[in-house]
Order: C-alpha cells, then sequence, then structure tokens
C-alpha cells in the first residue's frame, strides 16, 4: 500500500501582508504531480489545511480543488483531519458529499468516519469507532487500520484537564491523557493490516520555528503516547519535516510545504511516502519539493551600495527577501522605493545604524515639540529610518482618538478624574 503523508497547508496564509496563494497553487500541482506518479493509493492529510477559522474564499476554492484532484474521481483514498488552525466544523461541512468518493474528513478527537456512509464508493469504511476506521481499498487484499487524533485541545476533547491537576503536572497528565486514547484504539490494530496513525500534535524533542502558533508546553505529548504497534505514525504542526526522536516506531511531521517566516530561511521541505505491508517494517522516502519561492536573510554590511549592487546583479532574483542593511546614516523612503523596484522580492528592510543614536531629550526640549515630531524623532533614532506618511498618519489617528477619550473623561469626570490623576 503506498501512503502519502502531508500536512500543514496553511491556506490563505500570507508573508508579511503579502499573498501566496499563486505559491500554494504550484504546490497542489506538485502535490499532485507526485500522487499520480507514485501511485498513491493512500493520502493523509495531518491538519492546519487553512490559516484560519474563517478561509477566504480563495483558500477554500484551492482545498476542494485539490482534494477533488488528488481522489481522482474515487480512485484514491483521502483522509484529512482537522489542525489548530482549522474549524472543526467547517472543514467537515463536506462530509456527506466527500465520503462518497472515499474523501474522510474529521475535526474532532473520537470522531467516529463510520458516521456517513461510503456508498458508490470502491473505497469502503468496514468498521469505525471513536478515534479509528477499518479502510478498504478495492486493489488490496488486506485492509488499513488508522487511529485518528486531530489536534486534541481540551475544549476539543470535551475534557477538562486543567483543573483536575497542578500546573507543573499539567504537562504530563496532558500527555497522558492523550496516550491513553491512542492506545486504547490501537488495540484495533491486527497483525493482517497495515497499521497507522494520523494526528496534529505537538511532540516532544521537536524542532520548531517562528511560524507555528505554538500549542504550549503544557500541551506537549511524550513519545510513550504512541502506541508501540503502529507502523507508521503521520503527524502535523511543526513545519520542518522530521523524524521524530525518541518514539519506538516510525513518527514523522512532514512540515509544511512552503516556508512561512524567515525562520524557515533554507529549510528543506518534502512530503513522505511510505510503503506498507501488514507486518512488516514500512519503507519511507522523502520527496523535496520544489513549488513556491525560497525565503532569503540578506546583510548588507557594507550599507545602502552593496543592497542595491546585489538587487542589480540579480541574486536570489525568485526569492522573498528580508534584509538588514548596517548603515552610517538614516535611510529614507526615496532609497527604500529603489530597492524595492530593483528587486520587488524584498519584504522587510531592517536598516542598523553602525553607531546607534540614543534617543535623549531633556524636559525644556520636549516642552517645545509636538507629539508627530518627537514621534518622528524617535522612530528615526529607533528603526534608523524616516517614518512614512502613513506610518505618522496612522500614529496620529490613534494618538487623536486617546486624546479624545481623555478630554471626554475630563468633561465627565469631575471628582473621579481628579482622584485618578492624583
Amino acid at each position: 500500500m503506498k501512503i502519502l503523508h502531508t500536512s500543514d497547508w496553511h491556506l490563505g496564509k500570507a508573508l508579511e501582508n503579502i499573498s501566496r496563494i499563486e505559491e500554494q497553487h504550484q504546490f497542489i500541482d506538485e502535490l499532485c504531480d507526485i500522487a499520480e506518479k507514485e501511485q498513491v493509493d493512500l493520502v493523509l492529510i495531518a491538519g492546519d489545511i487553512f490559516d484560519t477559522y474563517n478561509p477566504s474564499s480563495a483558500a477554500e476554492e484551492l482545498f476542494y480543488e485539490a482534494i477533488d484532484r488528488l481522489n481522482g474521481k474515487g480512485k484514491r483514498a483521502l483522509l484529512i483531519i482537522a489542525g489548530n488552525h482549522d474549524s472543526p466544523d467547517r472543514l467537515c461541512a463536506a462530509s456527506p458529499l466527500a465520503y462518497k468518493s472515499g474523501v474522510i474528513l474529521l475535526g474532532y478527537p473520537g470522531s467516529d468516519a463510520g458516521e456517513y456512509k461510503t456508498e458508490g464508493s470502491q473505497i469502503k469504511i468496514i468498521s469505525s469507532g471513536a478515534g479509528w476506521l477499518e479502510l478498504k481499498l478495492p486493489q488490496y487484499d488486506y485492509n488499513a487500520v488508522i487511529l485518528s487524533m486531530p489536534y486534541p485541545s481540551e475544549s476539543r476533547l470535551d475534557e477538562v484537564i486543567s483543573k483536575a491537576v497542578d500546573s507543573e503536572n499539567l504537562q504530563l497528565a496532558y500527555s497522558e491523557r492523550i496516550g491513553a486514547i491512542l492506545h486504547t484504539a490501537s488495540v484495533n490494530f491486527r497483525k493482517d493490516t497495515v497499521n497507522l496513525v494520523v494526528s496534529h500534535l505537538f511532540m516532544r524533542e521537536g524542532k520548531v520555528s517562528d511560524s507555528e502558533r505554538q500549542l504550549g508546553g503544557a500541551l506537549m505529548v511524550e513519545p510513550e503516547a504512541i502506541p508501540e504497534n503502529a507502523q507508521y505514525v503521520a503527524l502535523g504542526h511543526l513545519h520542518r519535516p522530521q523524524q521524530v526522536k525518541g518514539c519506538k516506531v516510525p513518527a514523522y511531521y512532514s512540515g509544511s510545504p512552503l516556508a512561512y517566516s524567515f525562520s524557515e530561511v533554507d529549510y528543506c521541505k518534502a512530503v513522505y511516502i511510505i510503503d506498507a505491508v501488514p507486518d512488516m517494517p514500512v519503507d519511507i522516502k522523502a520527496i523535496n519539493l520544489s513549488s513556491g519561492k525560497p525565503l532569503k536573510k540578506w546583510e548588507a554590511l557594507n550599507g545602502m551600495a552593496e543592497a542595491i549592487r546585489w538587487c542589480e546583479e540579480g541574486r536570489d532574483h525568485n526569492a522573498w527577501i528580508d534584509l538588514e542593511i548596517i548603515t552610517d546614516t538614516i535611510i529614507g523612503s526615496e532609497e527604500q522605493k529603489k530597492l524595492r523596484e530593483l528587486h520587488p522580492g524584498i519584504i522587510n528592510i531592517r536598516p542598523r545604524l553602525r553607531n546607534q543614536l540614543e534617543f535623549s531629550m531633556d524636559y525644556k526640549n520636549r516642552e517645545t515639540k509636538g507629539i508627530d515630531e518627537l514621534f518622528k524623532e524617535y522612530y528615526k533614532s529607533s528603526v534608523g529610518m524616516e517614518a512614512s506618511e502613513e506610518l505618522m498618519d496612522l500614529f496620529l489617528s490613534i494618538a487623536n482618538e486617546d486624546i479624545g477619550e481623555e478630554n471626554k473623561e475630563i468633561e465627565a469626570g469631575g471628582e473621579e478624574y481628579e482622584t485618578k490623576i492624583s
């Protein structure tokens, strides 16, 4: 049985307000090509399909296009679980239609895949229960038993663990609870089936990046929670492809298909292909992805001229750039504009003054300056560039709102306001 493991698509996610939807389209094209080339029978998508509970219409459209293409009109099974970024109910809204083609959508821990029928499809749910199912694919004389654990927060587990134990033991109690659920469901594994786990968890020893919305130390799961009779564990949440240390069975994060923060510079993105037969070790192959733009960090130690030269040379022309410039002078808006015209992929420009100015002003100087002048001087000394007109407009609008609220309090406050300021 050929299985493809992917996760953390984060459809609709932007990079510093730059849309990545076209790159995500490229990834879906590449993923579908891999599924066809590798003759995949079953696709496991381990959560965080979307980036928000309320994804854009473009993100939802891409998701439905992706599952339709991967499913191949019912020839390939898909099992998709919700991650911490997904709305379980919204993700599963299409279940009555999806199951008829062999696309299984699961939103909550303990979901029973047998709630919807796979009638009319060659892909059959033979039996199921809370958090597990047995799947029949027509081309094999053996079945797959899959334990499913969509993102298990306390609310989604419908259990309150935090009030039952003290804070020091909360992480251990949570991990033990997840382990108990998985081990209980693992009694359905058999020697004549391919035995799999798919979950969206934060495993201890997993390597993190800045682009994950961390679940917190209290929601960390120990390797011992993974059943030892599983043949492969398909995980979602962490964005770097990796094997989980300490697990007694193969447990892998497939990672995100695109780099979603500059902490992921030079990460190799991948999906996993698993070749499995009952009662035998699985064969695991990583396939590196090439879709989407890479993320790069530039540090121009020799100032603005060096950054301009790199742009003119076409350095990293098809990448998103985080640029830091070591400079002796303030970088104005026109210079920033020139850099972005030379290289449209520049996302951030962060000047760092070689001799950082100290922002200090005595009381008398402050008395003679308006709030807008004070902000301009502070911004220039801290950031190393002039504040843009848009930033100044935003600052003044916020400042004026605050002043307006204060004036209302003064007018209505009387003795109460005098007590506040005294």
